[in-house]
């Protein structure tokens, strides 16, 4: 069940997380969503370097997270999710990613967007922590012109 204000974000947002995933492709990509903060609209997305260099797991790289983040903040804007592929899963939340969301510094206003390659038709999907149940919730995702 889809819940949730909307994530809306460009086909062009979109083409660049399929092209990062395929770029980095078998291991899985990461990246970050850009945008005003609380409004769930993406102006960009920015590519992080995934520090486990894994096919299974993610972790967005510390010192190019830091960059990405003040020079959104430069612009008045925030991080307000994060993408990573899956490359062997459908682009629902796997236990490692819902533990992740979870964490305390992690802000529960957060999309969490998962775009599914390697087999089939690429999709995206996004999620949020429910703050009733603590677990993810499916949220819409809007692409926009």
């Amino acid at each position: 069940m889809l819940t949730g204000s909307p994530l809306r974000l460009t086909r062009t947002a979109w083409l660049q997380i399929l092209a990062e995933a395929w770029r980095v492709y078998p291991e899985e990509a990461c990246g970050v969503l850009i945008g005003p903060s609380g409004s769930g609209e993406v102006l960009r997305f920015e590519p992080i370097t995934n520090a486990d260099a894994s096919t299974r797991v993610f972790t967005l790289d510390g010192r190019e997270f830091a960059r990405v983040a003040l020079r959104a903040d430069r612009e008045d804007l925030d991080v307000i999710g994060v993408v990573h592929s899956h490359t062997h899963t459908p682009a629902a939340p796997s236990p490692t990613d819902e533990s992740e969301a979870r964490k305390p510094l992690v802000p529960p206003s957060w999309y969490w967007a998962i775009a599914s390659v390697g087999w089939g038709e690429p999709e995206l999907r996004a999620h949020r922590v429910d703050p009733e149940s603590a677990g993810m919730v499916e949220t819409p995702v809007v692409l926009t012109h």
